[in-house]
């Protein structure tokens, strides 16, 4: 019997998304910051959704927020990612406002509360790719 290692799946950073993911390199979470009214929007896209202005700006998030809900995966939908079953999957609200699907690292999955304090953590996925996941924060 052969093993095979299987690889996860790396995000490919675009034109658009090359500085959200140059900010997750350097441990920063960065957020779309509309230059004409200050909307913050997550993800990113090109037109803001309260003034339609395509003017934007990168800005820094705090990284902390709180689990807003969250689903336990036991499905295997992929299989380099078959040992990690069952994982959490988590709807992280932040600070700032928007909210952000991610996963949750360093807590039992039994142990995790709706409005548990998280902040974001970074993880090299593969190719010089960070991606934010997020751990229990004290308060």
């Amino acid at each position: 019997m052969t093993t095979e290692l299987i690889s996860r799946p790396v995000p490919t950073p675009d034109e658009a998304s090359a500085p959200y993911f140059e900010g997750a390199r350097q441990g920063r979470l960065l957020l779309m910051r509309c230059g004409e009214c200050g909307t913050l929007r997550f993800p990113a896209r090109p037109l803001c959704e309260a003034c339609w202005s395509d003017e934007v700006e990168w800005v820094p998030a705090s990284g902390r927020g709180i689990i807003y809900t969250y689903g336990i995966m036991h499905q295997v939908y992929h299989p380099a990612f078959a040992s990690l079953v069952p994982y959490a999957i988590v709807v992280v609200e932040l600070e700032e406002g928007p909210r952000m699907i991610s996963n949750l690292v360093g807590v039992a999955n039994d142990q995790i509360l709706v409005g548990m304090p998280v902040e974001v953590v970074f993880e090299e996925v593969g190719e010089g790719v960070y991606v934010p996941y997020f751990r229990p924060r004290a308060g």
